[in-house]
Formats: C-alpha cells, sequence, structure tokens
C-alpha cells in the first residue's frame, strides 16, 4: 500500500494535470485557428470591385434580410461562393495531404506530389481539347468528371504498386513524382495541339481559380469533407499508431493493409473533387498538415480538425491576397499557392535529409 509521500502515488495527478493543460492548449489553438479562419472569410467577402467595412459584411452575413439588397447580392451571391469555396477546397486538400503523410510516413506526400492533381489536370484537359468524356452520358460535367475520373485511376494505380513486395513509401513518392512529369509532359502535348480558345481555357483551369464557385460547388465540397472526417476520426487512434511504424501498428491490433487502403481511397475522393472543380491547386496538402502537426502535434484528435483549419485559413488567406496583390485584378490562386509552397517544399526536402520524420 502506497502512502500520500509516495512519489508514485503523487505522479499521477501531476501526470494527469500536465495531461490537462495540454488538452487546454490544443483545444485554444483549434479555436485560434478557427476565429483567424472566420476573420479571413469575412476580408476576402469584404474585398472586390466595391468594398465594403468588415461590420457591414459581418451584418449582412449574419442579418441578410435587414442588408441593402444590393450588397445582399454582391455578398451572397457573388462572394461568399468563392470565399466558401476556398475554405472548403483548402480543408479537403489539407486534410488529404494529412493522411497521406500519415499512411506512407513522408513528409513530402501530398495529392500534389503524388500525381493527383496534374492527374486531374490532364483529364480535364482531354474534355477541353479532343471533347472526350472518360465518363459517358454527362456532358454537361465532362470537365470535372474527366478530373475526377482520372485522379481515382491514379489513386488506384499508386496503391496497386505500393501493395507489391518491397515497395518503400520513398519509392511511392518518387513514383507519384515521375507521374507528375508524365502527366504534365501529355499535356502540355495536348495544348501544343489545341485551339486557342481550347487552349485558354486549359491555361486558365491549370492555374487553379476560384471565380466560378456556385453554391452548388461549395455544397459538393462541403459534402465530401463532412463525410471523410468522421470517418477518419473513428480511425484516430490507428491512424495515431501507424505513425510509429507499421510493425508496432500490427503488433498493437490494427490492420496495417485494409488501413492504407481505405485511407487512400477517401484521400483521392478528397482530393479529386476539389481539384475537379476549381484546377490544381498545390501544396496546400504539404503546408497545412505541416502547420497543424507544429501546433497541435501527431495525436489525431487535434491533428484532424488542426489540418482542416489550417488548410482552410492557409486557402483562405491566399484568396485574400490574390485579389489585393494587383489592384483591379484577381490573380489565379494556384499561382500564389505555388509562390508560397516551393520554398516551404525546399525546406522540407533538406530538413528531412538531415533528420527522421
Amino acid at each position: 500500500m502506497t502512502s500520500a509521500s509516495d512519489p508514485v502515488s503523487l505522479a499521477a495527478p501531476a501526470t494527469a494535470h500536465h495531461y490537462a493543460r495540454l488538452v487546454l492548449r490544443r483545444v485554444t489553438l483549434l479555436a485560434a485557428l478557427g476565429v483567424l479562419l472566420a476573420l479571413s472569410v469575412a476580408v476576402d467577402v469584404s474585398l472586390g470591385p466595391a468594398r465594403y467595412a468588415l461590420g457591414d459584411v459581418f451584418r449582412t452575413i449574419l442579418f441578410p434580410a435587414q442588408a441593402d439588397l444590393q450588397m445582399r447580392v454582391v455578398v451572397w451571391d457573388i462572394r461568399m461562393p468563392m470565399a466558401l469555396m476556398a475554405v472548403t477546397v483548402g480543408g479537403c486538400l489539407s486534410l488529404a495531404g494529412a493522411q497521406m503523410q500519415t499512411i506512407l510516413a513522408n513528409p513530402l506526400a501530398s495529392p500534389f506530389t503524388l500525381g493527383l492533381s496534374a492527374a486531374a489536370s490532364f483529364g480535364a484537359a482531354l474534355a477541353m481539347v479532343l471533347g472526350v468524356a472518360l465518363v459517358p452520358g454527362a456532358l454537361m460535367l465532362m470537365v470535372p468528371l474527366n478530373a475526377f475520373a482520372m485522379a481515382m485511376a491514379t489513386a488506384f494505380l499508386i496503391y496497386g504498386l505500393s501493395s507489391m513486395r518491397g515497395v518503400t513509401t520513398e519509392t511511392i513518392i518518387l513514383l507519384g513524382i515521375a507521374l507528375v512529369f508524365t502527366f504534365n509532359a501529355a499535356l502540355a502535348l495536348l495544348e501544343y495541339f489545341a485551339s486557342e480558345q481550347a487552349l485558354a481555357a486549359v491555361v486558365f483551369w491549370t492555374m487553379g481559380s476560384l471565380t466560378k464557385a456556385t453554391w452548388t460547388k461549395v455544397a459538393v465540397t462541403a459534402a465530401i469533407l463532412l463525410i471523410c472526417t468522421p470517418l477518419f476520426a473513428r480511425r484516430a487512434w490507428a491512424l495515431t499508431a501507424i505513425r510509429m511504424g507499421e510493425t508496432r501498428a500490427a503488433a498493437m491490433g490494427v490492420p496495417v493493409r485494409r488501413l492504407r487502403l481505405e485511407t487512400l481511397l477517401l484521400v483521392s475522393l478528397l482530393a479529386a473533387v476539389p481539384v475537379s472543380f476549381v484546377g490544381t491547386i498545390g501544396f496546400i496538402g504539404i503546408v497545412g498538415p505541416h502547420l497543424a502537426r507544429l501546433l497541435l502535434g501527431e495525436d489525431q484528435r487535434f491533428f484532424l480538425p488542426g489540418s482542416i483549419l489550417s488548410g482552410a485559413l492557409i486557402l483562405s488567406a491566399t484568396s485574400v491576397l490574390s485579389k489585393v496583390l494587383l489592384p483591379g485584378a484577381v490573380l489565379p490562386i494556384g499561382v500564389i499557392t505555388a509562390l508560397v509552397g516551393v520554398p516551404f517544399f525546399a525546406i522540407l526536402i533538406f530538413t528531412h535529409g538531415r533528420r527522421k520524420w
């Protein structure tokens, strides 16, 4: 029987207190990310040819019936779909990148670096340049459906090759890079033979843009995010365990092979749907998860929502930058994310080469 002064009996309350403080800190950080995201969305909505004060924007969002008709139409029908599209797309891509990094144990894994985005671009270009429909019977949605079909096919190819004996996570990353170059070369060939009108459409699509966002597209991407997030949350313990290594996770009862397949399918869905709507937007799937990991650690209970909020915040802030960098014009958002992401990607490569992730 231990006494009250026994170090063992004193350690438990101290450990519990430390854990409670850690949880409180992480919850506070998640709340702060949420507040910053709400503020970024409001700023995004306020910017445009006609600029509005933040107070008026908040009132129009919260009480649309009391707002001026013109302002209500501009805020709710034109700018809100674009602002919320940035949130949902950023959340989807960041969550996809976070779980890719988890199951592949590689900090460079993301939908962009594994070729899913390049595959989607090539699928969309097939529709724009050649009029080829990979999914028959849906001519009105030929471009997004082609992008989705090519991204999913690439995901299955990656999974099939990753299941082969002797294939490591580094090999999968190299395969993804090879796929990126392959699809980019095929895309360039299509652009070479394209008409001027088709070429302009392909180039605009591959730059990534939120300008064609609609409430329907926002609803679809939000639905994908809302469906996939609980599925990942149910596997939070297993996903956290797999970060300690496949052997240790398997010893703890985690079905590693099945978990990797399920995660890759969900990740492909998260990446393919947003890209099919807004075009190629790179590096959100790398930067968002790493920001969340830096703030919240590896515990999936906090890392999961943190990745969603981080990606949504980064893309929302990028949308703001696209409107203020060049007054009177809205720059393609994919260009800005690339300018921000390339230096970060280079830092990751050099850092990963010096220490084990």
